[in-house]
């Protein structure tokens, strides 16, 4: 388990707790996060192998180096910031985030007078009336360089280059400001054009030996410390030995391609983004990565067309976004028959999904180790390996106690955790052996001997509910098993 400093310091307490939504642990020793999590780990992916212990922080407090406040007038006419509360659109006012990069929330503070020294409106949601919107502040933890972006509602930021002017005297980390525009009713923060007022409009930072540029709207994880540790984690299970060709898949600015580059042969990255993409190219040029080449498109008719020309590649690195990848990219990777996919999830239910239909076409899981990325949320990032299974049956050799053995072939299609794990996941009902067990004896599913039989005639045992037999038929079907 983790180690820290101070375990006092383990229970975090915010006056916003229940209010914002951010932290759903608030209040809980971090010990116990982690061991919330991994059962939850264990009980949604322990089907295809062993979880191992979830890797904590040993200080896992102001992690978080991209800030995002929102402005708002209170009823006495105060300017506040900070997040929405939950479900709504109203302004919480945030003095102190126990997640968020403390010099950001102190700039952001400064930024706060500013505005009202410099006589800026805020903008009103409701009327559309006013100009200054959101606050974003991005930071590099190694680097020290710090980026605001002022996400404006108008055309244009009274007294831009005083206010400027001021803010970088005040802290001179900061390498550039961005104004943005946003003048939509839209619950995203950016606007798709903006305007550099000082600085390059970037920032850089190092991770995993490699220098990144930072764009305002590039994906960079927000917590750098367990980054680097989520990035090594995958770059050791994909085992490279120098001369592999590798895929980057939803690569973002290229931080795990150009990380794992110089353990590889060859790198393609691809990313849908085209800033990003941008931002990639220019990184690999920046880290003089000569064997690395990031392509803008969508991964899945990448790979289609991968396998059309019938070219092949070692190891594929997957970091889809929290709904999961989708089948079209999967199919791709089935049928250029990839010998490793190292799959990084930050959402546990949709990799159980992916998992589930990779296992079922040819692969198996090899690793599955959790990373605490976002320590107080219920949030976990996972990396698993899986491995293209070997011979004309794709057959592999497994431990099977022997009462395992008199099975029905139907009851081969999926266990009896897998069938709880999809009943859970579409119903949100949780159901017993002995209930599949009934539900599969009335589907004519013949099931071993003694099997969830009474202990004697007299015994009554209890009968599944409707609700659930229906849900767990569903399942039969979804396996193939009715």
């Amino acid at each position: 388990m983790v180690k820290m400093r101070d375990k006092n310091i383990a229970f975090g307490r915010c006056r916003l707790s229940g209010k914002c939504g951010g932290c759903e642990y608030n209040g809980t020793y971090y010990e116990k996060q982690l061991k919330q999590k991994q059962t939850y780990l264990e009980k949604l992916l322990g089907t295809f192998g062993k979880v191992e212990p979830v890797i904590g922080m040993e200080d896992p407090f102001y992690y978080r180096n991209k800030v995002h406040h929102a402005l708002k007038k209170d009823r006495s006419g105060n300017i506040i910031s900070g997040p929405y509360e939950k479900g709504t659109h109203w302004v919480l006012q945030s003095d102190e985030c126990l997640i968020e990069d403390k010099k950001s929330q102190e700039i952001i503070h400064f930024i706060r007078k500013l505005i009202k020294s410099f006589h800026i409106k805020i903008y009103d949601e409701d009327t559309g009336y006013g100009c200054l919107r959101h606050i974003l502040i991005r930071r590099g933890f190694q680097s020290g360089e710090t980026m605001v972006v002022l996400v404006i509602g108008n055309d244009s930021l009274p007294s831009a280059n005083h206010f400027t002017k001021a803010l970088v005297k005040q802290y001179p980390e900061i390498k550039t400001v961005v104004l943005n525009y946003n003048g939509r009713k839209t619950s995203m923060i950016l606007g798709e054009r903006e305007k550099v007022l000082y600085g390059p409009g970037f920032i850089k930072d190092e991770l995993c030996g490699k220098t990144f540029r930072i764009s305002s709207s590039s994906f960079y994880q927000v917590n750098p410390v367990q980054t680097e540790v989520l990035y090594n984690t995958a770059i050791s299970f994909a085992y490279l030995r120098g001369n592999e060709t590798i895929i980057d898949a939803y690569c973002g600015i290229g931080t795990i391609g150009l990380a794992a580059s110089g353990r590889a042969g060859n790198v393609i990255g691809i990313e849908l983004n085209k800033n990003a993409v941008r931002d990639a190219r220019r990184n690999t040029k920046e880290n003089e990565v000569k064997n690395a080449h990031f392509f803008a498109g969508d991964a899945g008719e990448f790979m289609q067309k991968m396998a059309a020309r019938g070219e092949k590649a070692d190891v594929v690195f997957m970091d889809p976004p929290r709904a999961g990848s989708n089948k079209r990219f999967m199919d791709c990777l089935i049928r250029i028959k990839v010998p490793k996919i190292v799959y990084v999830s930050c959402g546990p239910e949709s990799l159980a999904r992916d998992l589930r239909y990779l296992t079922g076409n040819g692969y198996r899981v090899e690793k599955i180790q959790p990373v605490d990325m976002f320590p107080w949320t219920g949030h976990v990032e996972t990396v698993c390996l899986l491995s293209k299974l070997s011979g004309a049956k794709n057959s592999i050799d497994v431990k099977v106690d022997m009462d395992e053995l008199d099975v029905t072939s139907a009851e081969t299609k999926a266990t009896y955790e897998e069938i709880k794990v999809y009943v859970l996941e579409q119903t949100g009902l949780q159901v017993s052996n002995l209930y599949i067990a009934q539900v599969k004896r009335e589907c004519g599913i013949i099931e071993r001997e003694n099997y969830n039989k009474p202990k004697s005639e007299e015994s009554r045992q209890p009968q599944c509910p409707e609700e659930k037999k229906t849900a767990i038929v569903e399942a039969l079907k979804h396996y193939h098993m009715i």
